[in-house]
């Protein structure tokens, strides 16, 4: 039983404090290290915590061991240290280092954090990858260009979602990049043309998945926060076969355990599932609630057992799809919230006002909304997202 859970930034994102509070269910205890004094933590944050250490700044690498030493010092040995958050991937793994805690290791972290890396892993799991290479230089970023033409999309190879990511369609927009002098190298990939899946879900100890689900999205990522797009996704009651073999051998590929993934895939018109990133941590957003609602299931409670007792029964059936839009404030639509209440009311299970920092991709207003009919879920976006006149 792993009874000493240290999380890393327990207060953000704000919802996270389900995962937390399940892991003190289920036996656990919570131990918090964040930059927010206690005081200010929200009461429900506060209730999913056993003990909570404030730094002045969890970049401080020093404050952070000495916060682990002293939980080590009061509760003895650590043996889970998690954010489920990607920014702290790296961090997390330098501690699991320093105190010996199982999980992810820093020798470890840069193929799955490093998009470069993550290319290979992929490549070597057998499926279909696009061109991609490091580029230290301009010289090495148009020798590029011209094996893979344009357009090309430029991201630093270990960025966090779309940030920093940018599409280039000529060389000018290229030497416009590499003329800002960037600290390291991009990570430069062609372009590819497909609809935007991705394959979720939650992995147990021997690397078996616990639960899986898919979600399509209305466009990437990257366009959705370069051009401001409003944003629809949503769940599928049935896997496409060809997804879920690329996303169980991408699994096995990076050998996942204990962990949440997210794996992103173009489906191109040739009907290929071409792989873009591998996340090992929750979907962003509320795509967890997405999980439950979808299946009826509790993947917090889920993963809670998994972490603390070392295995759980969760039993699911995907039963609805499920559906997030988010909306704008600077845009005007033809539905006040009122209507979309009035017109759609039981189908609608959250409304939720998105912290700015998530607003980027997820709108600053978010709908999760679900139908066992996927044309109805359609219909439900559509009279949300329609745009006044």
């Amino acid at each position: 039983m792993a009874e000493n859970l240290v999380i890393l930034s327990p207060h953000f994102p704000p919802h996270y404090h389900r995962f937390w509070i399940q892991a003190k269910r289920a036996g656990g205890r919570t131990l918090g290290i964040g930059d927010t004094p206690e005081e200010a933590l929200a009461p429900e944050v506060r209730e999913a915590l056993t003990d909570y250490r404030a730094v002045g700044d969890l970049h401080d690498y020093d404050a952070l061991l000495r916060a682990c030493g002293g939980y080590i010092q009061r509760y003895g040995r650590i043996e889970r240290l998690e954010s489920l958050n990607e920014y702290w991937l790296d961090t997390e793994a330098r501690l699991r280092d320093d105190f010996n805690v199982p999980g992810p290791r820093a020798a470890e972290i840069g193929r799955v954090r490093r998009k470069s890396r993550m290319k290979e892993v992929f490549r070597a799991a057998g499926l279909p990858t696009a061109p991609g290479r490091l580029a230290h230089t301009l010289e090495e970023a148009l020798a590029f260009a011209a094996e893979a033409g344009f357009p090309l999309i430029a991201k630093p190879d270990a960025g966090v979602g779309a940030r920093d990511t940018h599409r280039l369609e000529s060389e000018a927009q290229l030497a416009a990049l590499f003329a800002a002098q960037p600290a390291e190298p991009w990570f430069l990939e062609a372009f590819v043309s497909g609809t935007l899946h991705s394959f979720d879900g939650l992995a147990d100890r021997q690397g078996r998945p616990l639960f899986t689900t898919a979600h399509v999205f209305s466009q990437g990522i990257l366009e959705t926060v370069r051009e401001g797009r409003d944003l629809f996704y949503y769940s599928l009651r049935d896997i496409p076969p060809g997804l879920e073999d690329a996303g169980l051998r991408a699994l096995s590929a990076f050998a996942v355990r204990e962990r949440f993934f997210h794996i992103e895939f173009f489906h191109t018109a040739d009907g290929a599932w071409v792989p873009l990133e591998i996340n090992l941590r929750p979907p962003g957003g509320w795509t967890t609630d997405m999980f439950n609602y979808s299946a009826d299931a509790d993947v917090y409670r889920a993963w809670a057992e998994l972490l603390v007792r070392g295995e759980s029964d969760l039993r699911y059936e995907r039963r609805y799809h499920s559906g997030w839009c988010g909306r704008r404030r600077e845009r005007r639509y033809a539905h006040t919230h009122n209507d979309v209440i009035s017109r759609w009311g039981h189908h609608i299970l959250l409304v939720e006002t998105v912290p700015p920092v998530l607003s980027g991709p997820l709108g600053d207003t978010g709908y999760l909304f679900r139908s066992p009919s996927l044309e109805q879920l359609r219909d439900i976006a559509r009279f949300i997202l329609q745009p006044a006149g």
